[in-house]
Formats: structure tokens, C-alpha cells, sequence
């Protein structure tokens, strides 16, 4: 199971565009929400979808790290230098980071908030016991690593912009979707 030598295997592209689709619905239902009263039904709702999504996201990251490691990433042409190279997985390192620390981090605010039925239909099993201090320490470090997100994914974005408009490379069309035969 190979990629092309020119673009990303497709499960790869499926898997970031997806996901992409996701994390910014995880932003949107937690901004959203403070358009709302506290405790009214669309603010419990967002919150709710916030948490579920979260932990979609929790699920697709590991799909995306057994993706990277069946199929190679596609040279960048023309080679960037080393310290782009650095930097891009440092980016997706941190990246990766919080894709499966916010929503982990998600899941120990709701099991120490005792709070572990999203829907209904979804109950996650409790991590700790509830503790309401803990779920407010956790709580302030998912913030934090909140905005962070935005920070990296803005920085993420406009790297790959910036390879396509500026540095005239690969780096943006190896992760496009439509355009792979595999």
C-alpha cells in the first residue's frame, strides 16, 4: 500500500480534510455556546456536540497516525532546507499533540465533573473520580491549549500557502483532495 511519489495516500487526504471539518465544528460548538444563557438547552446542546465531536476527533487521530505510518509522505519538490523541515514536524508534532490531549483532556474534565453521559446514547467510561477541583485545573489547561489550537492550526495554514503563493513547491498539493488514483 503506497502513496504516489507526487501526493499523499488518499486515506491521508481523506483522514486531514475530515478532520479539518471536524475540529473547526469542535471550535464552532464551544464559541458558539456563549451566545446562549447558561444552562438553556442550546447552550447544553453545543456543549454536548462539542464533547461528542471532541471525542471523534480523539478516534480519527489515531487512524491518521497508523495512515503516516502504512503510507510515506511524499517528497516536497523542491526540497525545502533542513530548518523548514524542523519546523514543519515540530507543527505537526505539536498538532498531533493536541489532537489527542484536548479531547483526552476533555474526557478527565467530564469524568471528575461526574459528567460522563454526552447524549442519551453516549456514556464514556469515567476516567478518575469525580473531583470538582481537578475538573477546574483540567479545565484551565484545555483552555490554554484551546487557543493554542488556533494559533497552530492559523500557522499550519498559512505555511501551506505560503509553499504554494510564495515558495512555488509541492507542499499544499501533495495534501489536496480530488486529484490522487489511489
Amino acid at each position: 500500500m503506497q502513496a504516489s511519489n507526487e501526493r499523499y495516500h488518499s486515506l491521508n487526504v481523506t483522514l486531514h480534510w475530515v478532520m479539518l471539518l471536524l475540529i473547526a465544528a469542535v471550535y464552532a460548538c464551544i464559541e458558539l455556546r456563549t451566545s446562549f444563557p447558561r444552562g438553556s438547552d442550546p447552550r447544553e446542546l453545543l456543549k454536548h456536540w462539542h464533547f461528542a465531536l471532541g471525542m471523534a476527533v480523539f478516534v480519527l487521530v489515531w487512524l491518521r497516525l497508523i495512515g503516516r505510518l502504512l503510507f510515506r509522505a511524499p517528497a516536497i519538490t523542491p526540497q525545502p532546507p533542513s530548518w523548514q523541515r524542523a519546523a514543519a514536524s515540530a507543527m505537526h508534532l505539536a498538532l498531533y499533540g493536541l489532537m489527542i490531549s484536548l479531547p483526552l483532556l476533555g474526557w478527565f474534565i467530564l469524568s471528575a465533573g461526574d459528567k460522563t453521559q454526552i447524549f442519551s446514547w453516549l456514556t464514556l467510561p469515567s476516567l478518575v473520580a469525580p473531583d470538582r477541583q481537578l475538573a477546574g485545573q483540567l479545565k484551565e489547561i484545555h483552555e490554554w491549549l484551546g487557543v493554542a489550537g488556533y494559533w497552530l492550526i492559523g500557522l499550519h495554514a498559512a505555511a501551506g500557502v505560503a509553499h504554494h503563493y510564495l515558495l512555488r513547491d509541492n507542499t499544499l498539493t501533495r495534501m489536496l483532495p480530488g486529484r490522487s488514483g489511489n
